[in-house]
């Protein structure tokens, strides 16, 4: 229940999530590594940032970006910076994701790829010049709220 500033009181339902990292990988040609895979809850395949929870206790932000990137591309990151902050939909839910950008991208070694399991086992890895991810989302071709915020805002930094 809220009590809203007139006074009165409504029921508002609240999910709690566990938050979240989300990473804009560049290449050193100036590509951006998106993930395709299936989001049941729209019933469709969707580009995507590298992202996933933190739900391993005690992780440092930094450091769940790096494992999620690498479970997810098969790449390793040789610098990662903080790019933004946000509430993903903070109407119903608390859950936050943190942004990084990442560069200096190097391949995993085949000895220490993630074997991919569950929606990520026919996910797709793909680079797209950062342009061209950028028009994906004005064409609503990328439409997952992280992944477009943070495409916009790497190529702002970029830019």
């Amino acid at each position: 229940m809220v009590r809203m500033p007139d006074g009165q009181v409504h029921p508002r339902d609240v999910v709690t999530k566990l938050h979240a990292v989300g990473v804009v990988p560049i290449d050193g040609e100036g590509r951006v590594v998106l993930v395709r895979q299936y989001r049941h809850a729209v019933r469709d395949y969707l580009w995507e940032l590298p992202a996933g929870l933190l739900d391993v206790d005690g992780e440092d932000p930094a450091d769940t970006a790096r494992r999620e990137l690498n479970e997810e591309t098969d790449l390793v990151a040789g610098s990662l910076e903080h790019l933004l902050d946000l509430h993903l939909s903070p109407g119903f839910t608390n859950e936050s994701i943190r942004i990084y950008l990442a560069r200096e991208l190097a391949d995993v070694h085949d000895d220490h790829r993630h074997v991919r399991v569950a929606e990520e086992a026919d996910m797709q890895v793909r680079r797209f010049p950062l342009r061209e991810a950028v028009d994906m989302v004005f064409k609503g071709e990328i439409t997952n709220a992280a992944s477009v915020a943070g495409l916009l805002a790497a190529a702002v930094r970029l830019a």
